[in-house]
């Protein structure tokens, strides 16, 4: 098997404060061979999404994670339920997929917010729910002029009402800092990305899916009909995959994979519980879940007990001396950006992995020329709602049913390979640079 990154990047989450705030999950281990409808590879949201729909429809499920519960991105993004999960814009859609596409998607980032909304509201989950949609912080004048030329675009699109804020306001929203004007979207909220994916095992399990941890899959074998999976503990023979492994999926697992994906990984910090005079001592005392305006973006938010989360783009390698780099990076980009807080305890610090495609957008659909085998992946960061949707898309599809919500055929447009094999990660090298320099 082989992953694009060294192995730290697929290793212990570290200091992640969500894994402070829920008990750890108590999957088995495979031990033994077994037979199923549906084995799905990797327990995150896409994963546990996919084996709900299914299991409800009637299906065997086997989910197979390859660590403990809420290893990988699942259990280590931020904790941001929004619109995203594409990076290409809507002139690049309206070019590749014909007229209407860019509205056609606007609903589906809606759809998929609203899925993980329903879920949540209809099983009383308790995930620490706050933020009333997002906002987005003009770094420069210019992207402030932006914003404000968006903004009809963005109301029109998504059928919501976008306000705007001068920079003379944003103090009394408690949204201070070096910020040139702002723009709220009245869709989607912050949650405990942990506490939901403990809520999403639940349901699952209680529908009948299977799910094990510690458990993965270290070979596929096409068999006459449908599939055999090779964990250390035993097999799973399945007449259908899911494919539910984003960011952190093997390049030849199975070899259709290769260079499909391109890992990128990210970086949070979380403080120690601000009081409320050093919140007034900053200017940010705000719910508000936010991001900035540069290409190369700081998302953060307050949490329910007064921590501060910031997290940004991480390394272009895994290895002790990069990490050590990205660390100092992004200690230096909070302090700037909130001087007032330079000498706040940092609790907590740990990476994780997103997963961007060539095209700029998600994949979800049967994998070409494989039958029997699907997947889910590709939300460009987002994967809080888009992943979620897409797990269930992907069911939905494997159901043989008409999706429940807003679903652009393109989505199931098989993904190009990106130039340079395994070593397509030199591309990072020169994008960031080039976005770099546009966010100055």
């Amino acid at each position: 098997m082989t992953r694009l990154f060294e192995p730290p990047a697929y290793g212990p989450q570290g200091a992640c404060f969500w894994a402070d705030t829920v008990a750890p999950g108590d999957w088995p281990r495979l031990d033994g061979d077994v037979t199923t409808d549906v084995a799905i590879i990797g327990g995150g949201f896409t994963g546990l999404n996919a084996a709900r729909t299914l299991a409800r429809a009637g299906a065997s499920v086997v989910v197979l994670e390859a660590d403990h519960p809420g290893w990988g991105a699942s259990g280590r993004n931020g904790g941001f339920c929004c619109l995203g999960g594409a990076k290409a814009s809507d002139a690049m859609l309206e070019r590749r997929f014909g007229a209407g596409a860019a509205r056609a998607w606007a609903a589906t980032e809606q759809a998929a917010v609203a899925h993980v909304s329903g879920l949540i509201d209809r099983h009383g989950w308790d995930v620490d729910r706050h933020s009333q949609g997002e906002t987005l912080l003009a770094h420069t004048p210019r992207k402030f002029a932006a914003l404000k030329a968006s903004a009809p675009v963005l109301s029109s699109e998504l059928g919501v009402t976008v306000e705007l804020h001068t920079k003379d306001e944003l103090p009394a929203l408690g949204l201070g800092g070096p910020w040139h004007g702002a723009m709220t979207v009245p869709v989607g909220f912050a949650l405990n990305p942990r506490k939901y994916h403990a809520g999403l095992a639940r349901t699952a399990q209680t529908a009948g899916a299977r799910l094990m941890a510690h458990s993965p899959v270290t070979a596929l074998e096409r068999l006459a009909a449908g599939w055999r999976l090779r964990t250390p503990g035993g097999t799973v023979t399945a007449n259908r995959i899911v494919l539910a492994t984003n960011g952190y999926s093997h390049e030849d697992l199975p070899p259709w994979m290769r260079a499909r994906t391109l890992p990128a990984q990210s970086t949070v910090i979380v403080t120690r519980p601000l009081s409320q005079d050093e919140q007034r001592a900053a200017g940010w005392w705000s719910s508000q879940m936010a991001y900035d305006t540069r290409f190369l973006l700081h998302y953060f938010r307050l949490l329910p007990d007064g921590r501060f989360l910031f997290g940004m783009r991480g390394g272009l390698y895994a290895t002790e001396t990069a990490q050590a780099r990205i660390s100092r990076r992004i200690h230096a980009n909070f302090n700037r950006l909130f001087p007032a807080w330079r000498d706040v305890e940092i609790t907590h610090e740990w990476s994780g992995l997103v997963c961007l495609m060539r095209t700029l957008t998600p994949f979800v659909g049967a994998v070409p020329g494989h039958a029997g085998l699907f997947a889910a992946l590709g939300y460009h960061g987002n994967g809080v709602a888009m992943g979620s949707y897409a797990g269930h898309l992907v069911a939905q599809r494997m159901l043989g049913r008409a999706p429940e919500g807003p679903a652009p055929e393109w989505l199931a447009s098989e993904p190009p390979r990106f130039p340079l094999g395994r070593y397509r990660r030199l591309l990072l090298a020169p994008a960031y640079a080039v976005a770099e320099a546009l966010d100055l």
